[in-house]
């Protein structure tokens, strides 16, 4: 008994002494559960970059897209414990416990919470040809064309089709999803026409409501944007719903058991990162806004994590929307 303690002993030091050593020169993989060339892919290069400074080691991002992000979300959960291999996610991390009836992994037991990175605005958009010209008008609208009113979104799970659940509770209003196959193509959609209304990341919109392409009704944040295109546009909130606030946020995960030296680490390394003005003005360029806050640190994180799933459980469960 007393050889088993020692070796236990022994192996519990080889492991702290490897903790301590971290990354030792070894490349690190940042999965992203998302296709190459996407915002989440393109905030994870970035942060990429700007770790390597600190970290002193190659992170590689690993593309394992597929059912929402649950594949690549369950690639890290299932890896090992080393800080080697880590997942760069962003929303749905709070929505695939009420998405999809079964996971293989749990969001809250199987990971540990690295940190924030960052969050997108969202903005509410209409087709050109709509006759509000303003939110009031909107809302008119809306209560007039009860039943008759196409709400596009990116798919299933998706920012734009989450905002869209969330604003049809908060109206108490229903409307017609339709499903595309990514923003491209329901954008393409709104300017000819073929749907109503759209709401989705800054990223996606800007440029369409700078041309004056669409009709520009609203931002989801909690407060204005200074962005010029978008200052003008009043909040969800300050419109009449109160506490309507969704944006595009991304976090750092770690497989479950993960030492602490080595998460501490990598901590560290992801809040140098919010600070490298590199990395500040490819996200501002992106119109994300780096996170700053208390969330920066895991316990907050997963505390945020857990309120976010609590929001949109009852959503998605009452808008009866499912993935096997």
């Amino acid at each position: 008994m007393k050889k088993l303690f020692a070796l236990a002993a022994i192996a519990a030091a080889a492991v702290g002494a490897h903790a301590q050593d971290f990354p030792a020169g070894k490349t690190v993989t940042l999965v992203v559960p998302f296709a190459a060339g996407g915002p989440t892919d393109r905030v994870a290069r970035d942060l990429a970059e700007a770790m390597q400074k600190t970290l002193g080691t190659t992170i590689v991002v690993d593309n394992t897209a597929g059912a929402g992000s649950s594949i690549g979300t369950a690639k890290v959960a299932r890896a090992n414990p080393d800080g080697y291999t880590l997942l760069l996610n962003h929303i749905g991390m709070s929505t695939m416990p009420a998405l999809y009836r079964k996971l293989p992994f749990n969001v809250e037991t199987d990971f540990e919470y690295l940190g924030m990175v960052n969050e997108v605005p969202m903005t509410m958009i209409g087709k050109p040809g709509l006759p509000a010209n303003n939110y009031k008008e909107l809302t008119t609208w809306i209560a007039a064309n009860k039943g008759k009113i196409n709400l596009g979104n990116a798919g299933l799970g998706a920012a734009s089709h989450l905002c869209g659940l969330l604003f049809q509770s908060a109206l108490k209003v229903e409307m017609t999803p339709v499903p595309y196959k990514g923003t491209a193509p329901a954008i393409a959609d709104l300017l000819g026409g073929q749907i109503d209304l759209l709401c989705d990341q800054t990223t996606n919109t800007t440029s369409q409501i700078e041309a004056k392409k669409v009709k520009a009704y609203a931002v989801t944040t909690s407060k204005r944007l200074t962005t010029p295109a978008l200052k003008d546009l009043p909040t969800l909130d300050e419109s009449g719903l109160k506490g309507f606030e969704v944006a595009i946020w991304h976090g750092v995960y770690a497989p479950k058991g993960t030492p602490a030296p080595v998460l501490k680490k990598l901590n560290e390394a992801i809040k140098a990162a919010m600070k490298d003005p590199g990395f500040i003005q490819r996200e501002e360029a992106l119109g994300a806004v780096i996170t700053t806050d208390k969330r920066t640190e895991p316990a907050e994180h997963k505390k945020f994590v857990s309120a976010e799933i609590a929001k949109w459980g009852p959503i998605i469960k009452a808008a009866g929307v499912y993935a096997d």
